[in-house]
């Protein structure tokens, strides 16, 4: 534990601009402590979410996302919304929300940046598990 703490701090020393590079384990423990930030009348819709951490997306989601050159992907979910689930088709995976390690650090310059981006790309990502679009999410400063 005291090894980790060490890493995170560490993390925030490095040189002005540069992004930060955690450990798989250091990043994580800033993810689980983003979400215990998230007020549990959101938090409790993550009880049957997946919430994993990918180095960075892959080529194939970038363009299923539509998303221009260089334009950073910090988080995605995948599953079915609310608003489009069906009583008698139930989803066939569970949803998931993915997190990109790399593209997360390279946007933060400190842990506490990290915590804070973290916590608004997850709440984010379960916007789009209550079926609520990008255009929306823009209107309410969730950009």
């Amino acid at each position: 534990r005291q090894k980790l703490r060490s890493e995170v701090e560490e993390a925030d020393g490095g040189e002005k601009g540069a992004p930060m590079r955690l450990s798989r384990r250091a990043f994580e423990q800033i993810v689980d402590r983003s979400i215990a930030r998230i007020p549990e009348e959101i938090r409790r819709h993550l009880k049957n979410v997946v919430i994993s951490v990918e180095d960075r997306p892959t080529r194939g989601l970038l363009l299923e996302m539509g998303l221009p050159p260089g334009e950073p992907l910090l988080g995605v979910y995948e599953g079915v919304s609310l608003t489009e689930r069906s009583l008698t088709e139930p989803p066939l995976y569970p949803d998931a929300i993915i997190l990109f390690q790399t593209c997360l650090e390279e946007v933060c310059q400190s842990p506490e940046e990290l915590t804070e981006e973290i916590e608004i790309t997850v709440v984010h990502e379960i916007a789009h598990f209550f079926g609520i679009s990008e255009e929306k999410l823009a209107e309410l400063g969730y950009d």
